[in-house]
């Protein structure tokens, strides 16, 4: 089975709220919720992979020091084997926007299971909880 490396990220803002997109129609997982972030292309590493995305999805900036490992999901969907690093991030430049159609918005940890999610993300909720 194939592996697919996807770097994702838990933004966290001041209020110790945590980001989540939607995934807008059109996409394989339509209208649930994720932690931003994207595939790993060749030759890059989840660090870099993650910054790039940020400014192509949401238009923001960060640094690989402001990336800190947090956890990862490792789920095996029909078709390929998912690996997701899990990153924590409190500092970046801009204001998040959905440059690709889809819908944001600041959740408490606590609330992060009242929104439907990717099987793979769903295991990274509790600890997201803890660590807060």
């Amino acid at each position: 089975m194939k592996i697919v490396l996807v770097s994702a990220v838990a933004l966290i803002d001041v209020d110790g709220r945590i980001l989540l997109a939607q995934r807008p129609a059109g996409k394989s997982l339509a209208g649930l919720w994720e932690f931003p972030g994207g595939k790993v292309e060749p030759g890059e590493s989840p660090e870099h992979a993650l910054i790039r995305e940020l400014e192509e999805e949401l238009g923001i900036n960060t640094w690989a020091s402001c990336l800190a490992p947090l956890t990862f999901a490792s789920h095996s969907y029909d078709d390929f084997h998912l690996l997701m690093p899990l990153f924590a991030c409190r500092k970046w430049e801009g204001t998040p926007q959905g440059r690709e159609g889809q819908t944001l918005k600041w959740v408490r940890a606590q609330d992060l299971k009242s929104y439907p999610m990717p099987p793979a993300d769903i295991p990274l909720i509790p600890i997201l909880r803890d660590w807060l």
